[in-house]
């Protein structure tokens, strides 16, 4: 007789845990950089899941460099929690591994940031850039040249 009560205790939890508590789905990721007018180079971008890490306080969920040989290139991550998320990108266009910058301090080679969060004496705000990863499959493009 004690067994059926056990047995009542986990199909109880079963179903009141089921419906609304399933575990989060990985999201999958694929940047897209269109509009590349230099085919050299590349393409080096970071994607970060806090306003710490796209503040380069923390460290990146990713990154990744892409041959600038085509006027769009892509990438794809898989496996990411679903969240919010911002990306920032440069052209590599001389292939140096660094931003390009004046004597100024003002970038030589094209930049964007997800959202096409503008840059204003310095990169923009992690609210201005920051997106929705949702379960799943996830598209960003970003017109960086």
């Amino acid at each position: 007789m004690k067994t059926l009560p056990l047995i009542a205790t986990l199909l109880l939890a079963t179903v009141t845990i089921a419906p609304g508590a399933r575990a989060a789905e990985a999201a999958s990721l694929t940047v897209t950089f269109k509009g590349l007018t230099a085919r050299s180079g590349s393409i080096l971008f970071t994607v970060v899941n806090s306003e710490d890490a796209y503040n380069d306080k923390a460290r990146a969920v990713t990154q990744a460099i892409l041959p600038a040989n085509a006027d769009t290139v892509s990438q794809t991550f898989t496996g990411l929690a679903p969240g919010r998320y911002a990306i920032k990108a440069f052209h590599d266009v001389n292939g140096d591994g660094k931003m390009g910058m004046n004597p100024f301090g003002m970038p030589t080679e094209p930049f964007a940031f997800s959202n096409k969060a503008v840059a204003s004496m310095g990169p923009p705000n992690w609210e201005a850039a920051a997106f929705e990863l949702k379960a799943g499959e996830n598209i960003r493009s970003i017109d960086i040249d």
